[in-house]
């Protein structure tokens, strides 16, 4: 008998053990192996903004592999926006990511509570109450336009000092979409590290109005070299600008400053260097969060700036960077003067980017003025930037 009630209790011993193995190796984390992730394009590769944010899409797939499987639309318009998302939630999608800015994808994100929404920010979001599985995000481009500025002020300083233009002639035209508040940002950006170079360069801003019209933004950027600018810059959607400076046969060369894209290719002899925003490490390591079943914010403790549901970065944590410095057309000692400049952000130096001797005015509102002399810190508070004022007397907002 004592020989039954000893198997007994071994049985019972070895099933308690299975049970407790069986249950340490259990995950109720919620963790998942496999995701499905949506990628909404508000246009499509062809053109330099999107191609630049499908880098992203390119990540996921090599990072995670067979882990997951990805969905694309593309060219879908702001007020066109639910249809695509009821698809890509059909579709299984447990996170899908927006390039564009449309006002739909916080709104319907309530309706699907189980996906995550990530768009790309498209206004202030301090403040503003969000749905639990909305999130926005950006790199802090003003850093890299800042520095961009910087190789166009060492080329104008070239042509000054080999005569081919005169230090009031020292010009800059850039090609804009709208007045937004990230676009004035990137080009007074842009303007004041060319001016860290030289300090007379001066800006002609003309508006377009759209964000992508290839042959509006070429004859834009043919305006502003008959205007005199030496060097263009673009804040739009088409390799247009570049396609001008390359083709411009005038009695002095016109040289390119890209965003988003290398224009190497369509302008090889006058484009100069390129900014862009790296968008892959936030969509990858929003991915691995959700996968993991932790909140997105959190993974980026230390890897970013939390504003909320919001979250940004620079150089410091490889969301900004400069690409395709084209060393047959820069001047002499252009790398070295940008990477004294990215390591001073890299060092959380930026207060020296939106400072000097200059007043401004928001265009929206002319009471609304500045003056920077003590500095303006963008991205304080929110990864969608926020200067918005005009430079008075360094820039011309041409009609």
């Amino acid at each position: 008998m004592k020989r039954v009630y000893i198997t007994a209790l071994i049985t019972c011993l070895v099933v308690l053990a299975a049970f407790v193995i069986c249950f340490r190796l259990s995950d109720f984390s919620g963790k998942k192996d496999h995701l499905t992730v949506g990628f909404v394009y508000d246009n499509d590769e062809s053109t330099p903004y999107t191609y630049n944010f499908s880098l992203a899409k390119d990540a996921v797939e090599k990072t995670f592999g067979d882990k997951v499987d990805i969905i694309t639309c593309s060219n879908v318009l702001d007020d066109e926006m639910q249809e695509p998302i009821s698809e890509l939630v059909q579709g299984g999608c447990d996170i899908i990511f927006f390039n564009g800015y449309s006002e739909l994808v916080i709104q319907l994100a309530p309706q699907y509570p189980d996906v995550q929404f990530c768009q790309a920010s498209y206004m202030d979001m301090s403040g503003v109450s969000v749905p639990k599985n909305y999130h926005t995000f950006k790199g802090e481009a003003y850093q890299g336009r800042y520095v961009s500025g910087i190789a166009a002020g060492m080329k104008i300083k070239q042509l000054i000092s080999d005569g081919i233009i005169t230090e009031d002639q020292a010009l800059v035209g850039f090609v804009a979409a709208f007045s937004t508040p990230e676009v004035i940002s990137g080009y007074t950006a842009f303007l004041l590290g060319a001016r860290s170079v030289v300090p007379s360069t001066k800006m002609r801003v003309l508006y377009t109005g759209t964000w992508s019209s290839y042959a509006h933004e070429k004859a834009s950027a043919q305006q502003l070299i008959d205007d005199g600018c030496v060097i263009i810059s673009q804040h739009t959607d088409t390799i247009g600008p570049a396609i001008a400076c390359e083709e411009s046969s005038g009695d002095r060369p016109v040289y390119f400053v890209g965003y988003n894209q290398s224009m190497s290719e369509v302008a090889p002899t006058t484009s100069l260097v390129t900014s862009r925003i790296c968008w892959e490490p936030y969509v990858i390591n929003a991915v691995d969060a959700v996968m993991a079943n932790k909140d997105i914010e959190e993974t980026f403790a230390g890897r970013g700036k939390i504003h909320g549901s919001d979250v940004s970065a620079g150089f410091e944590n490889g969301w900004v960077e400069m690409d395709d410095l084209n060393l047959q057309a820069v001047a002499p000692g252009t790398k070295e003067a940008m990477d004294k400049a990215i390591d001073m952000f890299v060092r959380g130096n930026n207060i020296f980017v939106f400072k000097g001797d200059y007043t401004g005015v928001n265009p929206d509102d002319p009471s609304d003025t500045i003056d920077l002399k003590l500095g303006y810190i963008e991205n304080e508070h929110t990864s969608y930037p926020s200067f918005h004022y005009i430079l008075n007397d360094i820039v011309t907002i041409v009609e």
